[in-house]
């Protein structure tokens, strides 16, 4: 097997990856929170964490507190032409929301497991602390 050296992987790799790492932090999160409800429930229930919009804010938040390699890979990841981009989110949340996954992705491949999960569970707060702002409304 080909070692692999996420600093110079695509970061269209980098954000498959931290897709993939972020949707089993979530579900974890949710099935733990709600563990005897149906799948399809517990899909709904994940899906505000997961989107583009989501995405993009907690990168926003978290964007002051990275270092410089970090910071590479998100404007890296950012800057990427894009080829399709998915319905109701701007370009610019699309390419912050594929940073923000490209930055999981490279941390993942990195092992950087406590970097990783203290950003994790940064984002699961934030988007917490969002949603009980909004039900207060």
């Amino acid at each position: 097997m080909n070692k692999i050296v996420p600093r110079e992987m695509d970061s269209s790799v980098l954000a498959y990856i931290g897709d993939v790492v972020y949707e089993l932090f979530i579900r974890t999160f949710v099935i733990q929170m709600n563990p005897n409800n149906k799948v399809n429930k517990l899909h709904q229930l994940s899906v505000d964490y997961v989107r583009a919009t989501s995405q993009a804010r907690v990168l926003k938040s978290i964007e002051e507190e990275l270092d410089e390699e970090e910071l590479g890979i998100v404007r890296r990841a950012r800057n990427k032409k894009i080829s399709s981009l998915p319905k109701n989110v701007s370009i610019k949340e699309y390419q912050s929301a594929t940073a923000f996954e490209a930055l999981l992705g490279y941390l993942y491949l990195l092992k950087k497991e406590d970097r990783l999960n203290a950003i994790m569970e940064k984002s699961l707060n934030m988007i917490i602390n969002d949603e009980n702002i909004q039900q207060e409304e």
